[in-house]
């Protein structure tokens, strides 16, 4: 029979406490029984004997990421392994709590400890009562534990580095509206609605297009791009409940504007920004999906300054210790502030490969006490080539799953190109992501009317390149009345044979760059998109990586790769 518990949930753990009730933890016997094992692997078990052998060395716990899912993967292992590696150089004993079997930090030469335990707040502070270590890392695992911060602090755990009131400074809402106001620093409008009604209300004040989501989201999930009302209220009656616990974040969306991600160490008094990346999809795309270039290569000195100063002050003024993003948008050489996490973020691997900085392992230290002058980093590291990330899509995986990008991350992975020239760094990642663009053959192009400029000369230069470029009948007329030489083909309703889908099925098209602009132009190009994942076509749906990708065609012609080892390209930097 069930009964509900209507009970906080301290008073539980109190009277659990009172009971004597607590776990006990075991060893993974990692050699089956036939010879003793030393390996610390640990999990709970409420029994009476505990194998958990726990030492009085100096120790710290690193909260792990959990599961790794789309928004939170390996990007965070990344990020636990260098703590734990860190704290080991330091004489710091190691304590890791994951629960992911499947991850390098839960490997059994990464920590000194490691427990196999949810990260749960009652299972944590299980583990803390047990280790009893000198402080908790939190900001190391991705936004699971960053959510555990206030409830640990609030149970007497030391939280090292950043402290959970600029953390929640960071993460309210309200209280992230008061901190860029207190230093003069603009944001898109926005609201927070409790209901349907407010909703509504909020987007007609700031005006269409907003971005509307829930609070405390992971990779964008349930994130959208609404155009009008009715497509806000075909999202309010398939969203979860909306309340005043559960509210909506309604934000004014940013056209034709560039995102920017920064990421910088702060000890509280000084800051070292370790790169500035620029993102080639537009505003609107989620990062961890956008492909970004550092460093970056269309913004005005102006605007790199006044990022660089943003981001002095954000980090100083929530007294960062550690790691800390930030999210930038600039629109017409306006600077907006999209959102700010003090913790590490799924670019850190990215932008320590590219700059040859172990930034983990200087968070580390940081968080440790010791100073970041004592690094001797600067103000801004130069990347020594151009780099460029690039996500790995699952298209291929999840037939009948739509290939446009948006503010819901869909991404599994990334890789990155590196090169002298952005062309040679982005067509490197094109190749290393799996689309692989054709070195000659045919081209179907159809764009919106908001894209054509912009698209016109390059798609002249592919003209000049020898591809041959075929086109539906809107962007057919568009090229040839601009001396674009095209063929027209039919759209896939016109009832006429052949049409674009016949191509594709023949092995006659090699590339497909396809930049809808609605939702039911989107709906309208949702088969061309099928096919061409069906049949291995490399498609672009952004006018920004369709530029990019044909400019490193027309940069690569003719030319060779560069191959260089990261090793080379940083020990040749600092020679240099």
């Amino acid at each position: 029979m069930e009964k509900t518990l209507r009970e906080e949930e301290e008073s539980i753990e109190k009277y659990l406490e009172d009971k004597n009730v607590r776990p006990v933890y075991k060893r993974i016997d990692t050699c089956a029984g036939e010879f003793e094992a030393f390996t610390p692997y640990m999990y709970s078990s409420y029994d009476e004997e505990d194998e958990s052998d726990v030492t009085s060395k100096k120790k710290v716990m690193i909260l792990g990421g959990g599961p790794n899912r789309i928004g939170q993967g390996i990007e965070f292992d990344y990020c636990c392994c260098h703590t734990s590696f860190s704290l080991q150089e330091a004489g710091v004993e190691s304590i890791m709590v994951n629960s992911n079997p499947e991850t390098v930090s839960t490997d059994y030469d990464t920590s000194d400890r490691l427990y196999f335990e949810p990260l749960s707040l009652e299972d944590v502070m299980a583990i803390f009562k047990k280790e009893k270590p000198d402080g908790v890392i939190v900001q190391l695992g991705g936004q699971t534990p960053l959510k555990l911060a206030k409830s640990l602090e609030k149970r007497g755990v030391p939280i090292l580095g950043t402290s959970p009131d600029s953390i929640d400074r960071a993460e309210d809402r309200k209280r992230f509206a008061e901190v860029l106001e207190k230093l003069s620093l603009k944001s898109p409008d926005n609201g927070i609605a409790a209901s349907k009604d407010k909703a509504r209300e909020i987007a007609r004040k700031i005006g269409y297009p907003v971005l509307v989501r829930p609070s405390y989201v992971l990779g964008g999930r349930a994130m959208l791009i609404v155009n009008e009302e009715s497509e806000l209220d075909k999202y309010m009656e398939e969203a979860e409940e909306v309340s005043e616990d559960r509210p909506l974040l309604v934000d004014s969306f940013l056209q034709d504007a560039v995102e920017v991600d920064v990421d910088a160490l702060c000890d509280g008094k000084d800051v070292f920004i370790a790169g500035i990346m620029e993102h080639i999809e537009e505003a609107g795309i989620h990062s961890g999906d956008s492909a970004c270039v550092l460093p970056p290569q269309n913004i005005s000195q102006r605007m790199l300054q006044e990022i660089e100063e943003a981001t002095y002050r954000l980090a100083l003024e929530l007294d960062v210790k550690g790691l800390i993003n930030v999210q930038y948008a600039i629109k017409e050489e306006t600077l907006y502030v999209l959102e700010v996490n003090p913790r590490a973020s799924r670019t850190v691997p990215f932008v320590a490969k590219s700059i040859g900085i172990p930034i983990v392992k200087i968070a580390v230290r940081l968080m440790l006490g010791e100073p970041l002058a004592s690094f001797k980093l600067g103000k801004r590291f130069s990347a020594p080539m151009i780099t460029v990330k690039e996500a790995v899509l699952p298209f291929s995986k999840f037939p009948g799953v739509d290939t446009i990008l948006g503010p819901e991350m869909r991404s599994t992975g990334e890789v990155m190109g590196v090169a002298v020239t952005k062309g040679e760094a982005f067509v490197k990642a094109q190749i290393m992501a799996g689309e692989e663009p054709p070195k000659h053959g045919t081209v179907f192009v159809t764009i919106n009317d908001k894209t054509k400029k912009e698209l016109l000369e390059p798609v002249r230069s592919l003209s000049n390149l020898g591809y041959n470029i075929i086109a539906t009948e809107g962007t057919h007329k568009f090229l040839s009345d601009n001396g674009i030489l095209s063929s027209k083909i039919n759209k896939i309703y016109d009832g006429y044979f052949p049409n674009v889908i016949d191509y594709i099925k023949e092995k006659k098209i090699h590339l497909i760059i396809n930049t809808p602009l609605s939702r039911v132009t989107r709906e309208n190009a949702f088969t061309i998109r099928q096919a061409a994942i069906k049949y291995k076509v490399p498609c672009l749906t952004t006018a920004q990586a369709a530029k990019a990708l044909i400019h490193g065609l027309v940069e690569m012609k003719d030319k060779g790769f560069s191959v260089n080892s990261l090793q080379e390209i940083h020990a040749n930097h600092k020679k240099n």
